[in-house]
């Protein structure tokens, strides 16, 4: 049988290309697949340890079996988010776009008369990092996963916390220093909630979202490191990765 591997971040770069097809057995499981890429790039057994796997765009196991057709991915730790023609994807609380994200209009949007308080997070493009002056952040996504994530993020969080109404915006391509790559929105009737609210959906989106991003240099580029996967997801191997760097 065959089926579709994709790669992102570091692992993107390993690889030499973004996807491959390979066949394998029936029954075959995703460790199958690692191993086979593992064989094919010997470096990667180095990292083997901190990334995550994802079968249809949902994170899986090592012993899950595989059917003919699946699009497998390969998914180093995170750090960072229906498509359209100007380049957007949205759902009904999230969105990922590649133009500027405009803050606000998107508060004025969401705010209502029986709110309370409106909380606004904004992760920024700085202009230092690792000890050197950057230049600018390239993001990607594997989006459709990402999409479905922060939609999901969304609606835990409107059931867990007393909020009215949310918004998660993450940006892709090349942002500029001063730029924003992250936008939360959260309206509620009181501000504890939506303070709450609001820092519970930045730590789990970047623990959680397949976003990555490469951070440029004067010389050179690097791919900014992750935190370690939540426990809920479950890595291809046993022992936790190292930390991740902070968007």
């Amino acid at each position: 049988m065959q089926v579709r591997v994709l790669f992102f971040g570091v692992l993107k770069d390993l690889a030499g290309r973004g996807s491959d097809s390979i066949t394998l057995p029936d029954g075959a499981t995703l460790g199958d697949v690692l191993a086979y890429y593992e064989a094919r790039i010997p470096s990667l057994k180095a990292l083997v340890s901190s990334i995550a796997m994802s079968v249809n765009q949902q994170y899986a196991r090592a012993e899950t079996r595989l059917a003919a057709g699946d699009e497998v991915a390969l998914l180093p730790p995170v750090s960072g988010g229906a498509g359209e023609a100007d380049g957007r994807r949205r759902c009904k609380h999230a969105a990922i776009v590649r133009e500027r994200i405009d803050t606000e209009s998107l508060v004025e949007g969401i705010k209502q008369p029986e709110d309370g308080a409106t909380v606004v997070f904004e992760g920024i493009v700085r202009n230092h990092s690792r000890g050197r002056r950057t230049l600018y952040l390239d993001y990607e996504a594997y989006e459709e996963m990402a999409l479905k994530q922060m939609e999901e993020l969304a609606e835990q969080a409107l059931s867990h916390f007393e909020v009215r109404d949310l918004a998660l915006v993450h940006r892709l391509g090349r942002l500029e220093i001063g730029e924003t790559s992250v936008l939360i929105v959260v309206a509620s009737a009181h501000r504890a909630a939506a303070f709450e609210a609001c820092r519970w959906l930045i730590d789990a989106l970047k623990r959680t979202v397949p976003i990555w991003k490469k951070e440029h240099f004067e010389d050179g580029a690097v791919w900014a490191d992750g935190e370690p996967f939540p426990a809920e997801i479950h890595r291809v191997a046993g022992s936790p990765p190292g930390g991740r760097a902070s968007k």
